[in-house]
């Protein structure tokens, strides 16, 4: 698939846009003031697989904290702002690689001029975000309700307003709930601009449903080459976030590190117990840093037909189960060994 064409924007030190990897958002969600928390869950993010980070900041003591927090992680952080230009400042002075703020609800056009200067002064993108609960009533009326083609038109007003300050230090999201709005207004956007866009479906839900309707719109705003960043917004542990982009960009072959595990769904013939051996590989396996495939099979007969694909995997049958590799039997083993005879092969893997 061929990437949509962005200028590159720097984010502490990551570029995004252009032809530079996606890279995987998420959010903390413990208040920034817990210094000491957000800097845990921030470091197991990273580990995850996280490469920017967003924390709110609503408050003077959460830019303090904020400054602490970012000396103690290893990732460009961005501060999230509501309302109060003076925040926006605040985080900027204490170290915020980016700030994501409405220019529409700064506090007008002199307190965004403010938050523009220091922005210019220290070099720090600006995220203009519009939401599709919060946009503006005159566009509501307008296009008889909340559309994509009226998104589009907030956010390119927001980013004129950033603009007219003399600064294109610039990124887009346009967030709604709604899969085809959202994917409509990207993509409209998309034709529109050249700033690079930061992509995810706001207030998905919790982690069955929000991986669904993120997967969906995400998974075709990727495939049609849009998108220099993206979140998985779930109701959940943020790093659930992290393992669902890292899934989705995966599938799509816009990431090949990490292995990929494939696994078939069960039918009347699998003699074993499929969906607790699946989850146990994956859970063996998110740690190696392989570029492969692993298959776990349900069934010795046509197991090493439909593992072909991957690079290795395991196949069960009654009390017994198969080591395959590309296609080919390595060897037939009891059942309860197969897990071990995997982790051998992945550990020896060269």
């Amino acid at each position: 698939m061929k990437r949509k064409f962005t200028r590159e924007i720097k984010i502490g030190d990551r570029v995004i846009g252009g032809n530079n990897p996606i890279a995987i958002q998420s959010m903390t969600n413990i208040p920034t003031e817990n210094t000491e928390g957000n800097i845990k869950q921030i470091l197991d993010l990273e580990k995850a697989g996280c490469e920017i980070i967003r924390l709110t900041v609503p408050t003077l003591e959460a830019a303090e904290s904020f400054g602490k927090i970012k000396k103690s992680v290893h990732i460009p952080c961005v501060a999230d702002i509501h309302f109060d230009y003076k925040m926006a400042i605040a985080a900027m002075e204490n170290g915020a690689d980016k700030i994501r703020i409405n220019p529409g609800n700064i506090g007008g056009k002199e307190k965004l001029s403010e938050v523009v200067k220091v922005a210019k002064e220290r070099n720090i993108p600006i995220r203009v975000g519009v939401n599709s609960g919060s946009l503006e009533k005159e566009l509501v009326a307008k296009y008889n309700g909340v559309t994509a083609t009226g998104l589009v038109e907030s956010a390119l007003d927001k980013v004129r307003m950033i603009e007219e300050q003399d600064y294109q230090n610039i990124v887009i999201s346009i967030k709604s709930s709604n899969v085809p709005m959202c994917v409509e207004a990207y993509e409209e956007i998309s034709e529109k601009s050249d700033y690079p866009l930061h992509v995810g479906i706001t207030e998905a839900g919790t982690i069955y449903s929000g991986n669904i309707k993120s997967a969906v719109g995400l998974g075709i705003l990727l495939h049609e080459g849009i998108g220099d960043t993206i979140r998985v917004s779930l109701t959940g542990d943020p790093l659930e976030e992290i393992k669902s982009a890292k899934a989705i960009l995966r599938s799509l072959g816009l990431r090949k590190e990490g292995i990929e595990v494939i696994s078939c769904p069960t039918c009347g013939r699998t003699k074993i117990d499929l969906i607790g051996l699946a989850n146990q590989v994956e859970d063996m396996v998110k740690d190696y840093p392989l570029n492969i495939k692993v298959a776990v099979m349900g069934c010795v007969v046509n197991g090493p037909g439909e593992a072909k694909e991957a690079d290795i995997g395991i196949a069960g049958g009654i009390n017994e189960g198969l080591l395959i590799k590309k296609g080919e039997i390595l060897k037939k083993l009891p059942q309860n060994e197969l897990l071990a005879a995997l982790k051998y092969e992945l550990d020896n893997w060269s």
